[in-house]
């Protein structure tokens, strides 16, 4: 089977391009989404494009411009909140699956990147690996619905601006946060996992209220 080339893939699927600009940071809150640049961008034609950004819009990644067109949505403090109610019930639900069916060498891994992690001090450096350990932690659930839940639950956690990691403490308490969690992983301790899933996300939560609330003054 010929292997296919990226540009093949990307006209397949503008939306999913779209999505992993987001989450990359790419496409940040506020940039404008015109269908020219982007289907230039893509090496596609502006139909496909024009339907992806329909449905940025639909799943309120995208929303209407001061001017003509649509860009990068912002949150607002009731969409943080609702948000995070969401990722505090998922992430919870993925940890406890993890501490019931992670392979051992699923929770090895995971211990591996929490020890690696102890290392960091760049708050940039450890966001990256931060979503890499919770993807990982999703995928030892071994609950596919779950994973599609969080990955589509990610793209929108992108459009927060900068990381929590940058506040006072922050970066050393999640350090340990994340600790507590693998812990009760590799002890297959399901409620124990549940609850410092929970706490780690509910932790992150009143930070970005914060940082919002300042950002409103500034």
């Amino acid at each position: 089977m010929k292997q296919e080339t990226e540009a093949t893939m990307i006209r397949r699927n503008p939306l999913d391009h779209l999505m992993e600009l987001i989450e990359a940071g790419e496409l940040r809150p506020g940039s404008r989404l015109t269908e020219t640049e982007l289907a230039q961008r893509l090496g596609i034609s502006r139909t496909p494009v024009r339907e992806a950004l329909h449905r940025l819009h639909a799943m309120g990644l995208a929303e209407h411009g001061p001017q003509r067109g649509l860009i990068i949505a912002h949150l607002s403090y009731d969409q943080l909140r609702q948000l995070f109610a969401v990722r505090e019930g998922l992430e919870g639900m993925a940890t406890r699956l993890a501490a019931e069916h992670a392979s051992r060498s699923e929770v090895n891994l995971l211990r591996d990147m929490v020890m690696a992690d102890r290392a960091l001090e760049d708050p940039v450096k450890l966001l990256e690996r931060n979503k890499v350990l919770h993807r990982q932690i999703a995928h030892a659930s071994h609950n596919k619905f779950m994973i599609d839940a969080l990955n589509n639950l990610r793209v929108h956690l992108s459009l927060l601006p900068g990381t929590t990691y940058m506040e006072a403490g922050r970066l050393e308490a999640a350090q340990r946060e994340h600790e507590e969690i693998v812990a009760a992983i590799a002890e297959g301790d399901g409620d124990r996992a549940e609850r410092a899933a929970r706490k780690h996300i509910l932790a992150g939560f009143q930070i970005r209220l914060r940082m919002m609330a300042e950002a409103d003054k500034s």
